[in-house]
């Protein structure tokens, strides 16, 4: 009886590099969206996603429904996790950190979503937390490393609200350590809610002007559109429904064509047309004029609160 044919033996699984454990420090509505995109994604499984519980009950139950780990500290979090998101509020965040103190490592990827705290800030916050480590555990004089303040691998994004509906924009800047594989892992994280950009942190400010705060002038326009439909003598919900798909449909326009939305105008306003009288009394109430000064103001104010 002939002998069975050799089979080839299957080369061993390749190490897939972006599988890695996330966990959140902050279990809030930000950080669920996050968690539910990554999860529906798949960039990772659920499994790999922990928190801790929140002081709201119904915030860990929100996590544990899209099958993340929950853990009894913020501590086994840091301690059981690749990447950790903080994502608790701005004034609490250097607390937590020094809470966390002998669990941070250059092991471990930082990335804070935590609005209006500055690299330098997480930078002077890290370095106390490796001198404290460092000098406890080698007695080591640290007067001569002060220039390693800067030296962590922490990655800063700003997400905004449409992270809720997967449709965010997020802007993203790396510390001196942060490695393209971390860079990489971010990007797989903040692209399962939206669309990501990389940009310097000096442009964060007008970033939190823009796309921060911005989804509230939107939403002002679409209140607005809506009622002026009503005044046209259009019923509420049809008029909300118009307005907002009208919206949705023009960004996606300006997105999916790559036009200039000035070049994209033109092609809906006619001669002596409809949409050129409607666009002449935005012109009269500067219309562009005052969104360019709520994105500046807010931009200041941001700077003014950092």
């Amino acid at each position: 009886m002939a002998a069975p044919p050799l089979l080839p033996v299957p080369p061993p699984a390749a190490v897939n590099e972006h599988a890695f454990r996330l966990g959140f420090i902050g279990a809030g509505s930000l950080a669920e969206s996050i968690a539910r995109g990554v999860a529906a994604s798949g960039v990772l499984p659920a499994s790999a996603i922990r928190t801790a519980p929140h002081r709201r009950p119904e915030r860990g139950a929100a996590f544990a429904s899209i099958g993340a780990c929950l853990l009894d500290t913020n501590a086994q979090v840091v301690d059981d996790s690749d990447v950790i998101v903080i994502s608790v509020k701005p004034q609490i965040v250097k607390q937590v950190l020094l809470e966390l103190k002998p669990l941070l490592s250059d092991e471990k990827l930082l990335v804070s979503i935590a609005a209006g705290i500055k690299m330098k800030d997480l930078q002077v916050t890290m370095h106390f937390i490796f001198s404290f480590v460092f000098s406890h555990f080698y007695q080591h004089d640290l007067s001569g490393f002060q220039d390693w303040s800067g030296q962590r691998r922490i990655i800063r994004v700003m997400p905004n609200t449409p992270s809720a509906v997967g449709q965010a924009a997020s802007v993203m800047c790396l510390g001196e350590m942060a490695t393209q594989k971390d860079e990489n892992r971010v990007r797989s994280l903040f692209s399962a809610i939206g669309k990501v950009w990389t940009a310097e942190e000096k442009y964060f400010d007008a970033v939190t002007g823009l796309s921060g705060s911005g989804p509230a002038y939107i939403f002002l326009a679409i209140e607005a559109m809506a009622d002026g439909g009503v005044a046209a003598g259009l019923p509420r919900e049809l008029a909300l429904g118009l307005a907002s798909q009208t919206v949705l449909g023009a960004a996606t326009m300006v997105s999916e064509t790559g036009k200039h939305p000035g070049q994209l105008k033109d092609q809906v306003t006619s001669p002596a047309g409809t949409t050129i009288a409607g666009v002449q009394e935005l012109e009269k109430g500067a219309f562009r004029g005052t969104l360019i000064s709520a994105v500046v103001a807010a931009a200041k104010r941001c700077r003014e609160l950092s």
